[in-house]
């Protein structure tokens, strides 16, 4: 099963000494991968991880993030199909994390399993299709990211926003509606409109200002990230 897995901890040890193809190398003999074959596979993960044009540097004078992805090169070595990551973003500045995200979804397409640990969890939305939310050891959720969203929030809520300051007119007209569970002024003078349940198609609320003469600056959907679905799940217990 070991030639099925690729595992990378959050903090790894490097040699101080080796160069960044040595480091490969040494493991790629570790894994019994021999002769030419050998550098080889190891040419070919640091191009997989844009870090080709570190082959001969030194592994200490890596940054945090292209130490990242050079643990992550050292794992696919041996083309393991599951990929145990523990936080691959962690310390990693933005730009890094950026192409770190890029890369895993680089390997998802390529049919990897990926199992990903993190607490950067907004960024877990853009590259997972499944989550687990885990606290104190219990499985406390275990689906997509859209039947966690789902669970969290049980009303259709909108941001509504309309020109030439109407927004205590359209927040008066809007109250009304048997659709329409409440209205609640933001400080950047837009209306956070959260409909009665079962109802999921705002496209009326449009309709409803329009209708009465007033002009539609903005409407969509709020958004809810995973953050948002972890905090309500949990319960917070530290102890």
């Amino acid at each position: 099963i070991r030639r099925l897995i690729g595992y990378m901890p959050d903090f790894f040890g490097v040699y101080d000494d080796m160069k960044v193809i040595e480091y490969l190398e040494f493991f790629a003999a570790a894994y019994r991968i021999k002769g030419p074959e050998r550098r080889k596979k190891c040419d070919q993960v640091l191009d997989l991880v844009d870090l080709g044009y570190k082959r001969d540097a030194l592994v200490t004078s890596l940054s945090r993030g292209m130490t990242q992805r050079l643990g992550l090169a050292r794992v696919l070595l041996h083309e393991p199909q599951v990929l145990l990551l523990d936080e691959p973003a962690s310390g990693l500045d933005p730009r890094a994390r950026i192409e770190m995200r890029g890369l895993l979804k680089e390997l998802r397409n390529m049919g990897k399993t990926i199992l990903v640990s993190s607490h950067i969890l907004p960024e877990l939305a853009d590259i997972c299709n499944k989550i687990g939310i885990i606290e104190r050891g219990k499985l406390l959720f275990d689906g997509d990211v859209q039947s966690a969203i789902r669970r969290v929030r049980q009303h259709t809520v909108l941001d509504v926003a309309v020109t030439n300051g109407m927004t205590q007119a359209a927040k008066d007209q809007l109250e009304g509606h048997p659709d329409v569970l409440k209205v609640e002024p933001r400080e950047d003078d837009s209306l956070r409109v959260t409909l009665n349940d079962e109802i999921r198609d705002g496209s009326f609320i449009a309709e409803i200002l329009v209708k009465n003469g007033f002009r539609l600056k903005m409407l969509r959907e709020e958004e809810i990230d995973l953050e948002d679905v972890f905090m309500a799940i949990t319960k917070g217990i530290t102890n």
